[in-house]
């Protein structure tokens, strides 16, 4: 048989010897009809096409472990916004973004613990419980969490910072609780010194982040959640260049007035308050 233009998707599709009826015979023939349906339909030309692979090809020579270019292309393109949203189950909190900067191992802390190491800024003691879609507490849920500081920096962005600052993991108490206090972030813009930059820069589209805490929850039993708090009020919530904001996911900072009872002891004092409740649903 011939190839021309209209038998070669099928080709390529059968080409492949991919179980019947299997997840990955499904993904991999309906990426390969997307892809040649819009290369006919855009009339690719040889020079986009290269352009597109140098594209790419710079994404993985700009990644390192403590940054992953491709992640931040699928948080700028809104394709990571969107695989949260249709992978939110029933009732739990909604998803967000992991971004480019997370790292496994973060140190183990306790309850009361501050996060900050005593850096500058407005000190806010975040707090609430974990429970599950009927509201039962859940004791001993595992919360890894990691933020930028009050300049919008994360510290493994900086020469001479130890990577793991301002991230921990802490487990909840036997009422399903957390509490910890660390230093309110400021909003900050992705990474811009790559090819993601340059996409950005091309479309002529800010770069910058609302400010938020980053956190993924896993319980025994329940399905994980990778999601991010947002604070009422502040800059680019309303159009987070990664489209990560959910209404659900935004809380209120309250300042600490002088007098004020503190729902926690902490080892340094908070000047503002947050307070939010994770709910997780059950696997299956």
């Amino acid at each position: 048989m011939d190839l021309n233009e209209f038998n070669l998707t099928q080709r390529v599709k059968d080409s492949f010897r991919t179980e019947e009826g299997s997840r990955l015979k499904f993904l991999l023939e309906t990426f390969i009809d997307h892809l040649h349906d819009y290369t006919r339909e855009t009339k690719l030309t040889h020079d986009e096409w290269m352009r597109v692979l140098m594209f790419l090809y710079d994404c993985g020579q700009i990644s390192t472990p403590e940054r992953h270019e491709f992640i931040l292309l699928s948080d700028v393109l809104g394709w990571s916004a969107l695989v949260d949203m249709i992978n939110t189950k029933g009732g739990a909190t909604e998803g967000s973004n992991l971004g480019p900067f997370y790292l496994d191992n973060a140190p183990k802390l306790e309850l009361g613990d501050d996060l900050s190491d005593g850096r500058e800024g407005v000190t806010v003691l975040i707090h609430g419980k974990v429970q599950d879609t009927l509201k039962n507490p859940l004791p001993g849920t595992i919360i890894d969490t990691w933020q930028a500081d009050s300049a919008g920096t994360y510290p493994i962005q900086e020469e001479g910072q130890d990577k793991y600052d301002l991230r921990g993991i802490f487990k909840t108490d036997d009422q399903g609780r957390y509490w910890y206090t660390t230093v309110l972030p400021k909003p900050y813009t992705v990474p811009y010194d790559g090819p993601v930059g340059d996409l950005l820069r091309a479309g002529k589209r800010h770069s910058w982040r609302a400010a938020h805490l980053h956190y993924i929850l896993r319980a025994e039993g329940y399905n994980d959640i990778t999601t991010e708090i947002f604070f009422a009020g502040t800059e680019y919530v309303d159009n987070d260049a990664v489209f990560g904001v959910r209404n659900s996911l935004i809380a209120k900072v309250k300042p600490v007035k002088s007098g004020d009872s503190l729902p926690y002891e902490t080892g340094r004092k908070p000047d503002a308050i947050v307070e939010f409740d994770f709910t997780l649903a059950p696997e299956g």
